[in-house]
């Protein structure tokens, strides 16, 4: 439970109608103790941190002012969700976001009715709050539709494909877009846009007229001299800020004020909740507002493992295992130095993407598109086009949004493009909506395509080396956190492409094992005496070798990270079945289901594919095995 004495009006808010019952004046204590408690549960628990700190207020605002859940409320992306969560009957539970069985760590519809639409990629929350107010038009009734995007949402053209539609329907729908301009992504955020919101929340002479109008008439808002210096400034704004944009798409602008201050956000919304019509409100806050180091550090503290909030997140001392993505950040960096054509470029992820290093050393070769995946492959078949060798950094769960342009704008031409797809397979505490569970099914089908799945760090060192040197389409995909151990080494050499290797010679059954799962594979063989081979490529795939492993063999197991439809195992079975030999195969992937949130192990071994989940999957198979009785987990594996 809550403490009452450190929390006395938050203890009391199971519910937005709590919150409501609440008088106007005590919402900026409210505000405070939400802040409070916001720091002490993620400094608990861990997780997105600095965009929920930034809408404290805005939350709180739109919650006392709408009747939740019946009004909807669209949260686009979700990292800034938490107060929403605290707010919504989740208080006491919050502190286990991100772990099995815990909260999700963003909106998900069948956790609570509070959470209007499920989300976790940017972008979307104007296309399905226009969806809901014209659903409720047609229906009749006339609940309230709000979309809450951030400026670095606002660079995804999905947005603008919304923001048009709503401006130009003949039957103007009632919707309020709520753009919360805080200067970034995770990321600082990037392109024209920023520049021009910039240009809106800088101009001296505006915040001058604003501040002036504030002093002179104090606490005075409803006042009919305060509604004329509001008039007057929106007039004179027009002359200094480029609020068009939005305007002459048929939206009505308001702004921009004051997010953080939550008698402004209320005076505001007051306002807006009684006009008709598409309309965009313009609010200012700071990423981790109230936290001076989330603050200070804004991409630090986006999202954070559990810390003390008195001292802060603190780095653990020690070596660190390098992860699959700081092996991709040195090879990167390497890989420039060799070859003068590589380009490097991220949609709105270079910390995630380790791209950290390449911006500073190579900055007039790295390109950090925004939250822009579409334009990213299309970049870089433009540039291909032109001889360059470009690098597409990016999550396996993003690049599912620039499939299209991968078929069509890269593949089909031929194009000589590497895409380095980090967080492929399961990735574990931030859900179904970060998963890259299906990368396999949707790269192996597109022609031209060479993709590649290293079994540890050394491999996959040389194979975005083997994929940079392709003249085509390649991918390599690596899982999130860190491989075996194995040293990634400095070479820039390469693998033959469609080769497997063949790590363990055993007797009558083979695993086929694809990426991360190799590891898992080799204990199994060692306990049962099975052949392992590591299959590296997923297409093509080592024809030779599979043959002949299939003239010896009495069955094949395919492994791997990925679902089993249509993935790496359905390539096996295909070869076989073109050859026509009946052999049985033991397809091992993940399940036709989306996965909870919870660890990458949990994961693994929920579906069966940690090394006492293979073992015990093929001895139900072929039970007959030579295999001994004790677990693998006796053995010390």
């Amino acid at each position: 439970m809550t403490d009452s004495t450190r929390y006395p009006r938050l203890s009391r808010i199971d519910s937005p109608a709590d919150l409501r019952r609440f008088d106007e004046a005590e919402l900026p204590a409210i505000a405070d103790e939400l802040r409070a408690y916001l720091i002490e549960s993620v400094g608990r628990s861990g997780g997105h941190f600095g965009a929920g700190l930034g809408v404290i207020e805005l939350t709180t605002a739109l919650h006392y002012l709408y009747d939740t859940p019946n009004d909807r409320i669209v949260w686009d992306v979700g990292h800034q969700c938490y107060p929403h969560k605290i707010l919504t009957g989740r208080r006491d539970a919050i502190h286990t976001v991100k772990q099995k069985d815990g909260v999700a760590p963003f909106p998900k519809r069948e956790e609570s009715e509070y959470d209007t639409f499920g989300v976790g990629h940017s972008s979307t929350s104007i296309s399905a709050a226009l969806g809901m107010a014209i659903a409720n038009a047609h229906a009749g009734n006339d609940r309230k539709v709000v979309a809450v995007i951030g400026d670095g949402a606002m660079t995804a053209g999905m947005a603008y494909e919304a923001l048009n539609h709503a401006g130009g329907m003949a039957s103007e729908p009632d919707l309020l877009v709520i753009l919360n301009d805080n200067r970034m992504s995770i990321s600082e955020a990037v392109g024209g846009l920023t520049r021009m919101l910039g240009r809106m929340t800088s101009s001296q002479t505006l915040n001058a007229l604003r501040e002036g109008g504030k002093k002179l008439l104090g606490d005075k808002r409803s006042s009919a001299p305060a509604r004329f210096v509001r008039r007057w400034e929106e007039h004179w704004k027009g002359m200094f800020v480029p609020s068009t944009l939005f305007e002459e798409m048929g939206f009505h602008y308001t702004g921009p004020i004051d997010g953080n201050d939550v008698e402004e956000v209320v005076g505001a919304l007051k306002t807006l909740k009684g006009l008709k019509g598409p309309q965009l409100l313009h609010v200012i806050t700071t990423k981790g507002k109230g936290y001076e180091r989330a603050e200070g550090d804004q991409i630090g503290y986006h999202a954070v493992s559990p810390f003390d909030p008195v001292q802060g997140v603190v780095a653990k001392g020690g070596a660190k295992k390098p992860t699959y993505t700081d092996v991709f950040s040195d090879w990167l960096c390497d890989a420039a130095a060799d070859e003068p054509r590589l380009l490097g470029i991220t949609p709105a992820m270079r910390e995630g993407s380790g791209l950290v290093r390449f911006s500073k050393e190579y900055p007039e070769r790295y390109f950090d598109v925004a939250i822009a995946e579409q334009h990213a492959v299309t970049l870089a078949a433009g540039m291909a086009v032109e001889g360059a060798k470009p690098v597409v950094a990016i999550y396996s769960t993003f690049l599912q949004r620039g499939y299209d342009q991968l078929v069509h704008d890269v593949a089909i031409q031929k194009l000589d493009v590497l895409f380095a797809i980090d967080r492929a397979g399961v990735v574990g505490p931030d859900g179904a909506t970060h998963a890259g569970n299906l990368d396999l099914s949707f790269l192996r089908c597109v022609p031209h395509m060479v993709v590649m799945a290293p079994a540890d760090e050394r491999e996959c060192r040389q194979m975005l080396t083997t994929g940079l040197r392709f003249e085509g389409p390649a991918a390599v995909r690596y899982p999130r956190g860190s491989g075996t151990g194995v040293a990634a080494g400095r070479d820039l050499d390469t693998l033959p492409i469609g080769k497997a290797d063949l790590r363990r010679r055993g007797h009558r059954i083979a695993l086929l094992a694809f990426g991360a799962l190799v590891p898992a594979a080799q204990e199994v063989g060692e306990a049962l005496d099975v052949t392992v081979v590591n299959m590296r490529f997923v297409k093509p795939l080592d024809r030779d070798l599979i043959l002949q492993l299939a003239r010896d063999h009495d069955g094949f197991v395919t492994l791997e990270d990925n679902v089993v439809m249509g993935g790496a195992g359905s390539g096996v079975a295909e070869l076989l079945n073109a050859e026509d030999i009946a052999l049985p195969i033991l397809h091992l992937g993940l399940p036709d289901a989306f996965q909870h949130h919870a660890s990458r192990e949990d994961l693994l071994a929920e579906a069966g594919l940690d090394a006492d989940g293979i073992r015990t999957a093929v001895l139900a198979r072929w039970p007959d095995l030579d295999a001994p009785s004790a677990s693998l987990a006796a053995t010390g594996s």
